[in-house]
């Protein structure tokens, strides 16, 4: 047998035998490094030992930001480091913490940065209490902290609900409960259904998936989330602190409906109401509704009976006032009056059609009257008359002048000039008849740039300033048409204001 020892001076040799040389010693001795020897040591405990269950209390548990959990497991007599990875650490079903006795089961390993063995833990159990219960525990005890059980941010249920909106599964007895209830006591409720899973792996995320849905319903006024028995594991879901944060932040109220009467969950806690089952839920939903409906009948009889007692007392008053000695005939008086005031009426009518007829037949005589009148025509109609004249005229001249050409051309000299001395007389005295006609002509005047002015109806021509007022309409004929004008400012002479 040969014994190996590398940090210390090799064996005396046997009696009898040769010292072996210096480098024949050094190949015999074999250093480890110390990874090496950390790896032997790793190899050997993890062979030796595989799968353990080891019993402890806790200490030192911190979670760091990579999510794997560190911890010391203790007891009287020893200690042992041990780490749960996060992948393992995620199915706890509670919060490991300092003073906790658990019982870890894993592998012993070697960390050979620090030299150190440890535990890698892979499940821990609470020992004496259930994970599960230890698990529902803490967490009631931390919301319980935060104040989201407090009663004071408990809300009323709505007295008459538009929409009542329900979270739980499509295939569960709770949903056939709530709307078999529902059904009966309100059948024109309103349900908005959002499914949600309420047992099994990713049950929570899917109720509160199902919240969240509802939220974006608009005018939900109440929200019953729920669903029938079962066991504990059936339930967890609704003990699950996401579960809880959605319930608590819900903008309507919440009633938990989950399991039976003897069940409890988180949810039941911090929603608004609890309910013992889905269909009392129901009948919590509607009690309210019931109460105001019994109000509403209540005043409605009160006040039919207050209107019969004042319609008697009134009825008896009228009775009263009828049989007075001087109200006998009242009625038939009242009936005589109505007919006078029929015929009255008839009359009045009457007159009002045979006075309006009348206005209307002088309006039209006196239309046709400013049309006869209306200046624009007559100037026309004297021109005209002017245009016409002046053709003769121009027919008269030229046949004279023809004439006159004719008698120049077979008289002498002298009896031309004479006839053009004549020609010449003739010539100036149609030229002083036609100066004398021109001013005679109204649309001549009107061209030098003279107006006439009349009144807004176009009756009367205005002479004077004063026989308009400021702000009135006139309408001023002018040569090719009329304006229609408004005073705008009066302004006299200066002669007439020295006249004054």
């Amino acid at each position: 047998m040969t014994t190996h020892l590398p940090f210390g001076d090799p064996p005396a040799p046997r009696p009898g035998t040769q010292r072996a040389p210096a480098a024949r010693a050094r190949q015999r001795r074999r250093a480890y490094t110390v990874s090496e020897l950390t790896a032997t040591i790793r190899l050997r405990i993890e062979s030796a030992l595989g799968e353990v269950w080891v019993e402890g209390e806790l200490s030192n548990c911190r979670r760091w930001k990579t999510g794997h959990l560190y911890f010391t497991l203790k007891d009287d007599g020893a200690q042992i480091r041990g780490v749960m990875f996060r992948s393992a650490l995620r199915y706890l079903r509670f919060e490991p913490e300092d003073g906790l006795q658990v019982i870890a089961r894993g592998r012993v390993g070697v960390y050979p940065p620090k030299g150190e063995y440890q535990l890698v833990a892979e499940h821990l159990e609470p020992r004496g209490t259930g994970a599960r219960q230890l698990a529902f525990e803490q967490l009631r005890r931390r919301l319980a902290d935060e104040g989201l059980f407090d009663a004071s941010r408990k809300r009323p249920l709505p007295a008459l609900p538009r929409r009542i909106g329900i979270v739980t599964s499509l295939d569960g007895a709770a949903l056939r409960d709530i709307v078999k209830v529902l059904g009966r006591r309100h059948p024109n409720a309103h349900l908005v259904i959002s499914p949600a899973r309420v047992q099994g792996e990713g049950a929570a995320r899917s109720i509160v998936a199902a919240l969240r849905r509802l939220e974006r319903v608009e005018r939900v006024d109440v929200v019953i989330v729920g669903r029938g028995g079962g066991s504990t594991e059936d339930l967890w879901a609704f003990n699950e602190e996401p579960v809880a944060r959605a319930l608590a932040a819900s903008r309507v109220p919440v009633i938990s409906a989950v399991g039976h009467e003897t069940d409890s969950t988180i949810a039941d806690f911090v929603a608004d109401v609890r309910a013992p089952t889905p269909s009392a839920a129901a009948e919590i939903v509607l009690a309210h509704q019931d109460e105001m409906t019994a109000r509403i009948d209540r005043a409605t009889a009160r006040l039919a009976a207050r209107v019969r007692r004042d319609v008697e007392r009134r009825r008896a008053a009228l009775h009263a006032v009828e049989n007075r000695p001087g109200l006998a005939a009242w009625p038939a008086r009242l009936a005589m009056r109505g007919r006078h005031a029929d015929e009255m009426t008839h009359r009045l009518l009457d007159g009002m059609r045979a006075a309006l007829a009348g206005r209307t037949r002088r309006s039209e005589a006196l239309r046709l009257r400013l049309d006869a009148l209306d200046v624009g025509r007559r100037m026309a109609r004297i021109g005209t008359r002017v245009a016409m004249a002046r053709e003769r005229l121009g027919r008269a001249m030229g046949d004279r002048r023809a004439e006159w050409r004719a008698r120049l051309g077979s008289a002498t000299e002298g009896a031309a000039r004479a006839a053009a001395a004549r020609n010449a007389a003739g010539r100036r005295r149609l030229e002083t008849t036609a100066a004398r006609l021109e001013p005679l002509n109204p649309l001549g005047v009107l061209a030098r740039g003279y107006a006439v002015c009349w009144n807004a109806a176009g009756t009367a021509a205005v002479r004077r300033a004063d026989e308009v007022a400021v702000g009135d309409d006139v309408r001023v004929t002018l040569h090719d048409g009329a304006l229609r004008c408004e005073v705008k400012a009066r302004e006299r002479r200066a002669s007439e204001e020295r006249d004054r």
